[in-house]
């Protein structure tokens, strides 16, 4: 039985899933398996993997069901205790899974284990994401997942691994959920489970690649997404904040795109005492000042600056 199952959602991402493959394969640590869900792929994603001999890899095909389908599929297949999750389109330094493994000898009755991660702004310019945390090199037991989530969030779902007795306990990813899965999964970590951080950067998260959020039903499906949460907020203050910058950067995006309808429900949920001052002023900004914002944001990080209202 291989220590790690690692599980990959494949959707047409041809030009990226053999580099990201080949991350996966040159791993420091090698006790794993490679389980590729094709998720009804109608470009040569499929071929390329294909291509690719190596016997670790399992290679599944199921028609067009969505992300959520084929990681709760891949993870039915899997043979290990901790499934790595690894999204087509990323890729993982080779200290990846070893980095989990150590976090995993130091605590191995946590629920849900993660790795720092960097932030691909532009070709030749990442920045390391920014958590509320102090920290110093050791792997520590986050206390408070969701303050510690104020800035990045701990969980990035291509830096994490989770024990499937874990996973299978919260019900796996909802595929009712048409936008964020991943993050209503780590919610639930949030207020149900053990979370281990390890500040090492392990892998980077490509955020030069378009987005699903350009999409106005998906805006409105993460909407009703942190909504799902009412209750628990209402107990969980940290939680209520947590969910409050969520919604925030969602409604920023609506400014972006005129999406006002989704925009308004938005700042009737959101409470400004979750927010800083930056991002209260931004919130109420009129739409042409927070695109210019945006377009000015874009030109400093071709300048390799990175400036954010989170912090």
């Amino acid at each position: 039985m291989p220590f790690f199952s690692v599980v990959i959602p494949l959707f047409n991402k041809e030009d990226h899933i053999k580099n990201t493959l080949d991350s996966v394969l040159n791993q420091s640590f090698t006790d794993f398996e490679v389980i590729i869900v094709d998720d009804g792929s109608t470009d040569k994603s499929f071929s390329v993997i294909r291509s690719i001999t190596d016997k670790r890899i399992q290679l599944y095909q199921q028609q067009n069901q969505g992300a959520a389908h084929a990681r709760n599929y891949g993870i039915a297949q899997s043979k290990s205790n901790y499934i790595a999750l690894l999204d087509a389109d990323d890729f993982w330094q080779s200290n990846h899974l070893e980095e989990l493994r150590k976090s995993i000898d130091k605590f191995p009755d946590a629920d849900l284990f993660c790795n720092a991660y960097t932030l691909k702004l532009k070709n030749n310019f990442t920045h390391n994401a920014s958590y509320n945390l102090t920290l110093t090199d050791e792997i520590i037991l986050i206390e408070d997942y969701f303050e510690a989530s104020n800035i990045h969030p701990i969980a990035w779902t291509s830096a994490v691994a989770f024990s499937k007795s874990s996973f299978l306990k919260l019900g796996g990813f909802d595929k009712t959920v048409l936008s964020g899965q991943d993050l209503d999964l780590w919610i639930k970590y949030g207020l149900h489970g053990k979370i281990i951080f390890n500040p090492k950067v392990t892998t980077c998260y490509d955020k030069t690649i378009n987005n699903s959020l350009s999409k106005e039903n998906h805006r409105l499906e993460k909407y009703k997404l942190f909504n799902r949460f009412v209750n628990d907020e209402k107990k969980h203050p940290s939680l209520k904040k947590y969910l409050d910058l969520n919604r925030y950067s969602i409604a920023i995006h609506c400014k972006y795109h005129n999406d006002a309808a989704t925009l308004k429900k938005l700042k009737y949920a959101i409470s400004l005492k979750s927010l800083n001052f930056k991002q209260r002023l931004l919130l109420h900004a009129p739409n042409f000042l927070v695109i210019g914002l945006k377009q000015f944001q874009d030109y400093l990080i071709s300048k390799n600056i990175y400036l954010t209202a989170f912090k």
